[in-house]
């Protein structure tokens, strides 16, 4: 009997060793990734989103660095000399054009920076305060979105991860805000705000941002953290409920472990597409009730400040009111898009 066809061991010999080009083949070496590191790589794929990410950056470091260098500051009235009257030749010039004492240093051989965008009507050169009031658009945009994502996310973690009564209890002050007309809400707000805050920070360092600007932050802690609260709470609703967080309840952890530690770090893509997607929504509300006069204070330049200005001389004068809505669109646009593009990079449900 040939014990060698019963045994169940294999015979090596049959075998054939591999090539090296088949271990190469067999063997596919993939790099670890994170979510994060995922979502990056699919958002630079996007181009019209790195286009748009492109176009924040270069207006945000053109606002900050851009008054440095400039000649001309935002406020300061060109032709207007201690102790001598105005020179009216600087008033509501034309893009590249000059005052009469420029064009005489001109002649005589001087080199005079030019107005890229003319000059007000005020004689204060019109680029540095459209480039000012980006700033200030952007600012306003970015510190008003803080307020609202630390606002949303305390409250919605809050009502997510509590639920019962004080779930119950948030989301109807929640449906009771969404209830309310937005921008009658804003306005009303502000103008009662305006005179409020009057008495409490004069004489303080808060003057220097003006009443209406300070208004303008309460106006969004108030009103704009809701829809923030709303995806938190959905997102954390859905996440309470795995292995991960039950174990971390049955050793005793704290809520408050439970929802920094591993709650929120799992809402991160929520967190950084809403928090994109509101920046757009602050900065038009800004030029919105800068445009009402309701924004910023006078002299500092808003887009919304300048735009509304520029309605007065707008048959004469219309690139004053054209500039400004340009800027504002773009930046908007801009950030609008490049929130699309975080959320299709970063959401997993888009994504299949």
């Amino acid at each position: 009997m040939n014990m060698k066809k019963l045994s169940m061991h294999p015979d090596l010999d049959c075998f054939a060793s591999a090539t090296e080009a088949e271990k190469e083949y067999m063997v596919q070496m993939r790099p670890s990734t994170t979510f994060f590191k995922d979502g990056v790589k699919r958002l630079s794929k996007n181009s019209v989103a790195m286009v748009s990410f492109v176009v924040i950056i270069i207006i945000t470091l053109s606002s900050i660095f851009l008054p440095l260098f400039w000649p001309y500051s935002y406020d300061a009235q060109l032709g207007a000399v201690p102790g001598k009257p105005v020179d009216a030749s600087y008033a509501n010039l034309g893009p590249f054009e000059y005052g009469k004492t420029e064009q005489a240093r001109i002649d005589a051989g001087e080199k005079v920076f030019p107005h890229i965008f003319g000059t007000d009507q005020f004689g204060r050169d019109y680029f540095i305060r459209v480039v000012y009031g980006a700033r200030i658009s952007l600012a306003v945009g970015f510190f008003a979105s803080l307020i609202v994502l630390v606002i949303g996310l305390t409250v919605g973690s809050i009502a997510g991860y509590c639920g019962g009564k004080v779930d119950l209890i948030i989301m109807r002050i929640v449906d009771i805000i969404y209830s309310l007309p937005d921008m009658l809400m804003v306005i009303l707000l502000s103008t009662v705000l305006k005179e409020a805050l009057k008495p409490i920070i004069e004489g303080t360092i808060l003057m220097k941002l003006g009443t209406n600007m300070i208004s303008l932050f309460i106006v969004f802690g108030l009103l704009y953290w809701v829809s923030m609260a709303r995806q938190i709470r959905g997102q954390i609703l859905s996440l309470r409920e795995q292995e991960y967080v039950l174990a971390s309840q049955a050793t005793g952890a704290p809520g408050k472990w439970i929802i920094t530690k591993h709650l929120l770090p799992n809402c991160i893509s929520v967190v950084v597409i809403s928090t994109a997607l509101q920046i757009p929504s602050a900065i038009f509300t800004e030029s919105y009730l800068s445009f009402l006069g309701l924004g910023v204070n006078a002299p500092m330049p808003s887009l919304g400040s300048l735009a509304s200005d520029a309605l007065n001389g707008m048959n004469s004068y219309p690139e004053r009111l054209v500039i400004p809505a340009i800027v504002i669109s773009l930046i908007v646009l801009s950030l609008n898009l490049f929130g699309d593009g975080l959320r299709d990079a970063f959401d997993p449900k888009l994504n299949g």
